[in-house]
């Protein structure tokens, strides 16, 4: 009887407002440590291969989040849900402000992590509470605000980095969400659960997530101190091997996998997963060097740029990316997602390609960051829509799952794949990377980027056929 009444509540402009607002707080939450990681570095005195864990520890805890939370909130109620996880994100967010070293950020980061969660947990109880149209609307504003937060972020971490100290760039966000996440309790009715037979795939996600942290570890043990001996080298794949092994099995015997390897045998789902996890690996090493190049001191080949600084200098790229998802969708439609996806690509590599040779000016690379973020973002999201055409109504929610974990391990790949590039590339005396290992990353993305040409080709090939 009480799950009849609670259910049909209408929510009004409050709970929406909330929502919104504690949106706003989880994007900037999310988009500190981007402008502030040469800091970090500098006050942890950590390589930049270690100090990309940083924001990957994040973005891992995310991939792994996303394909169960919707499913978290279907079975436990969308509300309670949102608050248990925005109660992990505070705990994060709360440690990483009082971090006395890396280690005990990166586990901030982890918990921070699950805030991915968030948005489908707020899109569950919007379409519960309200008529599609007005639904739609208030997803959209959702959606606005958390982008908006990643601006915010961006602006916010310097000065407040600078006055007090980078502990506070995680502790401000942190005490908004808490703040918020009440007012959200508070006004947000309780939605029933839904009654289902399906189990959490536990075993597959402690798996995934073994196997993406494996990795990346790996990667920057083998390349800080001169790297390892060749038998490590070896246990160390062996290991990452093994785990990934180890999931897909699982995957493959579940009932109701965290991933669906079956859409996998679709030829254009495949095709769309290696485009987009092609894509946004170049991406990830371009979002990664960028900051790092402007923090290098300018008593060199740098800019001596500082948190503030960089943030500005990041701000067009985030405005960019944020113009290109809906610009993407538009220009599939118009032109076909195929020609989208090849202009994107080629802008994309030829960008970097030209950066390797030309950074020395600041314009340079917020014009190379713009770009490359709007390239990245218009060919990745007109590929979506074109795949989307491809499988049934009721395939799209696992499409979209798998689609956004690749696209956030392509990013934390070419995240850690640049910060690996600098940490082969530094100086013995100083510790500092050289110039050269800027340009051979650029040079390297830009390569990355134009095998989306080859998958588009191949892509065109099979269909042909």
């Amino acid at each position: 009887m009480s799950e009849a009444v609670i259910s049909p509540v209408r929510i009004g402009r409050l709970s929406i407002g909330a929502l919104g607002i504690l949106a706003l707080a989880l994007g900037t939450l999310q988009s500190v440590v981007e402008p502030a990681l040469p800091l970090l570095q500098r006050e942890l005195e950590v390589s930049p291969g270690e100090g990309a864990l940083i924001g990957n520890a994040l973005l891992v805890t995310g991939a792994v989040v996303t394909p169960v939370a919707g499913k978290l909130g279907d079975r436990y109620g969308g509300k309670r849900v949102l608050v248990w996880l925005m109660a992990v994100v505070s705990a994060g967010g709360l440690l990483a402000g009082l971090a006395p070293n890396l280690p005990v950020l990166l586990l901030g980061q982890v918990l921070q992590g699950v805030m991915v969660g968030a948005l489908p947990l707020s899109f569950i109880l919007v379409r519960k509470h309200l008529p599609a149209g007005e639904s739609q609307v208030a997803i959209g504003l959702v959606v606005a605000l958390f982008t908006g937060g990643s601006m915010v972020g961006m602006l916010f971490a310097g000065p407040i980095a600078d006055g007090l100290s980078w502990h506070w760039m995680f502790a401000v966000p942190t005490i908004a969400i808490i703040a918020m996440t009440l007012v959200v309790t508070w006004l947000m009715p309780h939605d029933p659960p839904i009654r289902s037979d399906s189990r959490i795939d536990w075993p597959g996600v402690l798996l995934l997530s073994g196997t993406l942290l494996a990795f990346m570890l790996g990667l920057v043990t083998v390349t800080r101190d001169g790297g390892l001996p060749p038998f490590a080298v070896g246990a160390i794949a062996v290991g990452v091997a093994a785990l990934a092994t180890g999931w897909v099995v699982v995957e493959r015997r579940a009932v109701s996998p965290m991933v669906d390897l079956h859409m996998l045998a679709r030829p254009a789902m495949r095709n769309a997963f290696v485009f987009t996890f092609v894509i946004t690996t170049s991406y990830g090493m371009v979002g990664f060097l960028l900051p790092q190049l402007f923090g290098v001191s300018a008593d060199g080949y740098g800019f001596g740029a500082n948190t503030t600084d960089i943030g500005l200098f990041l701000l067009p790229g985030a405005v960019a990316g944020s113009v290109s998802d809906s610009v993407g969708g538009i220009a599939a439609r118009r032109f076909g997602p195929r020609a989208v996806v090849v202009v994107g690509t080629v802008v994309t590599a030829a960008t970097m390609i030209a950066l390797a040779a030309l950074h020395s000016a600041e314009w340079q690379l917020v014009l190379a960051k713009a770009l490359t973020a709007f390239a990245a973002g218009v060919g990745t999201t007109a590929l979506l829509a074109g795949t989307f055409t491809t499988v049934e109504t009721r395939d799209t929610g696992i499409a979209t799952s798998l689609l956004v974990v690749t696209r956030v391990i392509g990013t934390a790949l070419g995240a850690q794949i640049g910060g690996a590039i600098l940490n082969a590339g530094a100086t013995p005396l100083t510790g500092r990377p050289a110039e050269s290992a800027f340009a051979t990353g650029f040079a390297i993305a830009g390569l990355v980027a134009a095998l989306s040409l080859l998958v588009v080709r191949i892509t065109k090939n099979g269909a042909q056929a």
